[in-house]
């Protein structure tokens, strides 16, 4: 997995970012919601769908940033050491992201069956935010299907399974990031999400590893999260559809963005 120019950060710099990403996003997630709310309504836990919304979003730029910060103490940092490159094959990309996809639905119904549950979330919105009218759900809707992708792919296949692949190789790694990646939503999601969560995680690295690319890693967790939020709150087909077509939108926009910005500003590599 390695390409020119590329650094082999040390096995523990992964694990190291996401417990410094925690701590930066809780630190800095108390200091958005203080400046937002006030210091009375913060400590009483009375939290305006803003104030949840920033909060969420310093603790997933808080991921971010701890990958950046060790990753440049290696050397030079470059989208391609994440991952962002175009996939070596495309057709080999997407049939490794179709074999995922189908793993995944399988394995994950057999086990919400066993359970008996469905793992739906049904006041996800609300409770991230997301019940203040149509500004509120939009902001939900971003952070769900764009910023928690694009930052959770680049710290935990980018930069944390990259980083555990110097180890033992890409499979214990795989494992490694799959569990962490479903203990960290334990924050947030029900314990019976959990299991399918980490299992999800395993199955993204699997297609990073294949693929060679991060692309196709955040392409899928956007579509996973966005399928899972319209299930959740049971949206029709249309409203599926312009929240699907809205976030790869975005998406392919941050993309071009990245690569103006690579090109313009960041050194060629050898």
């Amino acid at each position: 997995m390695t390409a020119s120019g590329e650094q082999r950060w040390p096995p523990w710099y992964g694990p190291v970012a996401l417990v410094v990403g925690l701590i930066a996003g809780v630190i800095g997630g108390v200091i958005a919601v203080l400046a937002v709310e006030g210091g009375a309504a913060a400590r009483a836990g009375t939290l305006t769908p803003a104030a949840t919304d920033i909060a969420t979003v310093v603790q997933d730029l808080g991921f971010v940033g701890a990958a950046l910060f060790l990753a440049s103490q290696a050397g030079p940092v470059r989208p391609a050491q994440f991952g962002l490159a175009a996939p070596r094959s495309w057709w080999r990309s997407l049939a490794v992201l179709l074999a995922a996809a189908v793993a995944f639905i399988v394995i994950s119904s057999v086990y919400f069956s066993l359970l008996h549950t469905s793992g739906q979330e049904k006041e996800f919105v609300k409770e991230i935010g997301g019940n203040a009218g149509t500004l509120g759900v939009l902001a939900v809707c971003a952070l769900t299907t764009v910023v928690a992708p694009v930052c959770e792919e680049l710290l935990f296949r980018g930069f944390i399974f990259r980083s555990l692949s110097n180890w033992r190789g890409p499979w214990p790694a795989a494992v490694i990031t799959g569990i962490l990646f479903g203990l960290v939503h334990g924050l947030s999601a029900p314990a019976v999400d959990l299991a399918p969560l980490a299992l999800l995680g395993f199955l993204l690295c699997v297609v990073y590893y294949r693929s060679g690319s991060l692309y196709i890693c955040i392409l899928a967790h956007a579509i996973n999260n966005a399928l899972a939020l319209s299930s959740d709150e049971s949206w029709g087909s249309g409203r599926t559809l312009a929240l699907l077509f809205g976030s790869l939108a975005v998406l392919a926009l941050l993309v071009a963005l990245l690569r103006l910005a690579s090109a313009r500003w960041m050194p060629a590599t050898d």
